[in-house]
């Protein structure tokens, strides 16, 4: 990552170096994403009444309604359940793939959720 941080900071360094580095990001990327959409996420609506469990790439895999809390909903409230339990599963979706941005590009996981790419893309604005 040493190259990559040279260009970060405005050095040229070794630009052979940096298009191996990317390279190599490129290919873990691509490896994480794949193994993201064999996964499994879930998510459920606010009263936990339907969970929605969908692939890494988005596919609806199961719907399960909790038949005690559904007695207290009619058909919009229970649509508006299902619609928020799939968000939220997909959202699980989003929070993955920064994970695994973070991981790819070697920042520390932290409570921070800024861009780990953001100095080196900031780099390149500031030149252009």
């Amino acid at each position: 990552m040493k190259d990559a941080e040279a260009f970060a900071q405005g050095r040229v360094g070794d630009l052979d170096g940096l298009m191996r580095e990317l390279n190599g990001w490129v290919g873990s990327l691509t490896a994480a994403m794949g193994d993201l959409a064999e996964q499994r996420l879930e998510g459920t609506d606010p009263t936990q009444t339907v969970r929605a469990a969908v692939t890494g790439t988005g596919r609806l895999l199961t719907l399960s309604i909790d038949t005690q809390k559904l007695r207290g909903l009619d058909h919009v409230d229970l649509a508006e359940a299902v619609q928020e339990a799939i968000g939220a599963a997909r959202l699980a979706i989003g929070e993955r793939v920064a994970e695994l941005m973070r991981d790819v590009a070697g920042a520390q996981t932290s409570a921070d959720d800024s861009d780990p790419l953001d100095p080196y893309i900031q780099n390149v604005l500031r030149e252009g």
